[in-house]
């Protein structure tokens, strides 16, 4: 049963993730999803896949995205 709600927390984070303005809301919330998968793939006990979409969904890709923010803000002058 908690496996339903995990997916549709991962589901919803992706999908609200996808409607943000705010760019680093976004990233924050596709951290959000890979945290969710991350933990599904442990209760279905795949513990190495789970620790690779931590390592990669939950924590690089948020920062890359984040990073990648940062590098191209605009300025008026």
């Amino acid at each position: 049963m908690i496996e339903y709600v995990i997916i549709i927390i991962a589901v919803f984070s992706a999908i609200i993730a996808l409607l943000q303005e705010d760019l680093l809301k976004a990233a924050i919330l596709t951290g959000i999803s890979g945290v969710c998968i991350a933990v599904l793939y442990e209760i279905l006990l795949a513990p190495d896949v789970a620790l690779t979409q931590a390592i990669v969904g939950a924590a690089i890709t948020p920062i890359f995205i984040a990073l990648a923010i940062q590098k191209t803000k605009r300025t008026d002058d």
